[in-house]
């Protein structure tokens, strides 16, 4: 028997797949209860169905996962690279806004001097250090720019311009050690020079000299330009007292000066030619 088995087993099993595939079949088109040898076919097809389907249907969901992993993916990407675009554009938005502030509070300030001429300018250089004391704008003489005209920021004097080229400037600071700019205590009148000063530059603070020994300034007090200035039109804001000495002589005082610009952050300046005035109609 097992002989005949071994022999004959692969012609067995095909006939017997060949008799469930035509009772299949033959089922298949009629609408009838399940015969006893319909039932055992049944029995043993179904498992091997069910792990047939099983194993489609976890293909087909596998398949699935994957695309959608990947389109999130692709999305997340797209997303994060989205978001940067919209970061930068709000800097450059933000710039923008910051700039636009700085340039009004520049026209307000050339509105108090409608008989000067006055232009915009940007700096493009500056001296090594972290403070402004020399430095380089994008006007020249192209533009009417020349020395000895005096630049200014919203807070009040930055400085003025030491020679001119045909597109650029080389300008000072009141920080400078070469600047000198007559200046006035504008509760008392007291007056003096607000000078730079190489060790006191360090901390972005200037020195106010040749103070009347009696004079009544004090610490607190604005120091604005005086009107014994040829450069600087009288009355603009400078900076405030922080400390007051007397001078060895007992003759003088003098005040160190903290001025009311960032003179470590500047960017854009306005120009004002004190001799040169606008023809108004």
């Amino acid at each position: 028997m097992i002989q005949f088995w071994e022999e004959h087993k692969k012609k067995i099993i095909a006939g017997f797949i060949i008799i469930i595939t035509v009772i299949a079949l033959f089922a298949g088109g009629k609408n009838m209860n399940a015969t006893l040898l319909e039932s055992v076919v049944g029995f043993v097809v179904t498992p091997f169905q069910d792990i047939t389907t099983g194993i489609g249907n976890w293909v087909e969901s596998t398949s699935d996962s994957a695309k959608d992993k990947t389109a999130l993916l692709e999305e997340n990407a797209q997303l994060k690279k989205d978001l940067a675009k919209l970061q930068d554009e709000s800097k450059r938005l933000e710039q923008y806004e910051k700039e636009n502030i700085r340039l009004s509070a520049l026209l307000k300030i050339a509105q108090k001097y409608p008989d000067y001429k006055s232009t915009g300018t940007k700096i493009i250089a500056k001296n090594p250090g972290v403070w402004y004391n020399t430095f380089t704008t994008d006007k020249g003489t192209t533009d009417g720019v020349s020395a000895n005209m005096i630049l200014i920021a919203p807070g009040g004097v930055v400085g003025k311009i030491l020679e001119s080229g045909k597109n650029y400037s080389k300008a000072q600071s009141i920080l400078d050690s070469r600047s000198a700019v007559p200046a006035m205590s504008l509760r008392t009148g007291d007056l003096g020079v607000v000078k730079g000063d190489y060790t006191l530059m360090n901390n972005g603070l200037c020195k106010m000299e040749y103070i009347d020994g009696e004079a009544q300034i004090a610490v607190g007090d604005e120091i604005v330009t005086s009107q014994l200035s040829e450069v600087y039109p009288e009355g603009l804001s400078i900076g405030k007292v922080t400390k007051i000495e007397t001078d060895a002589n007992g003759l003088t005082k003098y005040a160190i000066i903290e001025p009311f610009v960032d003179l470590k952050h500047l960017g854009t300046l306005l120009v004002i030619d004190k001799n040169t005035t606008e023809e108004n109609p």
